[in-house]
């Protein structure tokens, strides 16, 4: 299938969504995605003023989101700070009157040996990726109860058979992983009260500054941030009896990559090409790591990574 425009009107339309790290990158593009369905965005993240390395603002995005049609409200928020967080649930509500939508994209990343981790990075990675993740959830669960209705995305990776690539990564991963276990206790947690809470994750490294800055592969091996935008947007629209579960169930508690997502509603090997960053080269897949598809696919009972059994060439953790 041709990745969805948007359609007139969109069911999406008039809902809002709030998107933590939204100044740039994959949150602005995720943020921009939700806007052109109709929703109203709040862009929550901390960049008030541009970085000669970091450009955008929540301003910046503000003004790219309202030439959509549609409003937008920029909060500086540190996910850190419980009192911003709370404050941000508040104001959106004050604002808007209602949070149809959470997009936990805020994160910190550290890839480093264990011994080359000073405790104050451990507590930045911690802080912001998984207890950054898990604060802004809590605020805004009480407004989507009364709503009975709620869309909850968090950004990190499955845990499945990942145990051999956590050389180097461990404070990052333990972050990382901390987001994903909220996404399955929550998803359970919240089964049958209209309320989604799912993990996603790129197949491909994406193209952003962090994957610019930290000199992470070449636009060869990137796709656009767009790819991961369209998944939210499609997880955000689901509804009951034609979500992406079986049967047409919502989708709820699973850790998905985003290509496997799009592909379960209805994308083709096509599809996927208005995602590359370089015309004619698609990218290799990130996710899960090479090494660990090709044990799923061919190793022994000693050879691959626990939780991985033969013949899994695709890797997807759920409840």
């Amino acid at each position: 299938m041709v990745p969805p425009t948007p359609s007139s009107p969109s069911p999406l339309a008039g809902r809002v969504a709030i998107v933590t790290g939204a100044s740039r990158g994959i949150g602005r593009a995720i943020a921009l995605r939700l806007a052109q369905e109709g929703m109203h965005i709040v862009i929550a993240a901390k960049s008030t003023t541009p970085h000669p390395t970091l450009p955008g603002t929540i301003y910046t995005v503000a003004d790219e989101v309202r030439r959509h049609g549609v409003r937008a409200l920029p909060l500086a928020v540190d996910v850190r700070d419980d009192a911003a967080v709370a404050a941000m649930a508040t104001r959106t509500l004050s604002v808007f009157g209602r949070i149809d939508a959470l997009v936990c994209n805020s994160g910190a990343l550290w890839w480093r040996d264990v011994a080359d981790t000073p405790l104050s990075r451990y507590d930045l990675v911690h802080g912001v990726n998984a207890r950054g993740a898990f604060a802004c959830v809590r605020a805004v669960l009480p407004a989507m109860r009364a709503a009975g209705f709620g869309r909850i995305i968090v950004m990190s990776p499955p845990m499945e058979g990942m145990a051999r690539w956590t050389k180097g990564k461990a404070a990052y991963l333990i972050s990382k992983w901390g987001m994903t276990i909220l996404a399955h206790g929550a998803g359970a947690e919240l089964a049958g009260t209209g309320i989604t809470v799912n993990a996603l994750w790129p197949a491909t490294l994406v193209e952003s500054y962090a994957t610019k800055n930290f000199g992470l592969g070449r636009r060869g091996q990137w796709r656009k941030a767009d790819i991961v935008a369209d998944a939210v947007e499609r997880l955000v629209a689901e509804v009951e009896g034609a979500g992406g579960g079986p049967g047409g169930a919502l989708t709820t508690g699973e850790a998905l990559i985003d290509e496997d997502y799009l592909r379960r509603r209805g994308w083709a090997d096509g599809d996927f090409v208005r995602y590359r960053c370089e015309a004619g080269v698609e990218p290799p897949k990130a996710w899960p790591p090479p090494e660990v598809e090709a044990w799923a696919a061919e190793g022994d009972a000693t050879d691959r990574p626990p939780g991985v059994q033969r013949g899994e060439g695709k890797i997807r953790s759920r409840l």
